[in-house]
């Protein structure tokens, strides 16, 4: 994990009242589509901050090849932290998020409606952690892979 998740947690535990319920979610984020505005707006909307758990570049070729990602981490954090619905981002390397919800322990971890209780690998943490898990339907049917393979 990213060393600066610890400036992020220093200043949730510092004015819990600005930053709870916290609400974290987590992806790639590659190239920034509308399916991703939507999701995230519907996912802040749970809660009064939305922290972005960022897959590393490193963890970006692992999950989706040698060719990804499109984008280097520092831009991908960039371009999601220019979002008004977005408080926070940590880029993590892990395979899992689990280590953000030790870390963060939100109140709301959210996942788009592609994922069931059975396949989320976060499921249990979060329900041990008592954080409600989410799962956001897809409005549009879109990702990054399709775009890429689309053009």
């Amino acid at each position: 994990m990213d060393a600066r998740p610890y400036d992020l947690l220093s200043q949730i535990q510092a004015a819990p009242g600005l930053w709870r319920p916290l609400v974290l979610t987590n992806g790639c984020f590659d190239l920034l589509h509308v399916g991703h505005v939507r999701y995230l707006t519907a996912a802040a909307q749970l809660g009064k901050c939305l922290i972005i758990g960022l897959n590393s570049d490193s963890s970006v070729r692992q999950l989706k090849g040698p060719t990804r990602p499109v984008n280097t981490q520092e831009h991908r954090a960039e371009v999601l932290l220019a979002l008004r619905v977005i408080s926070g981002v940590i880029i993590f390397a892990e395979p899992t998020a689990d280590a953000l919800l030790e870390l963060l322990q939100p109140e709301i971890y959210v996942k788009g409606g592609d994922y069931q209780p059975e396949t989320l690998p976060e499921w249990q943490t979060a329900q041990r952690l008592g954080a409600k898990v989410a799962l956001i339907p897809i409005e549009v049917a879109i990702s990054t892979t399709q775009i890429l393979n689309h053009a």
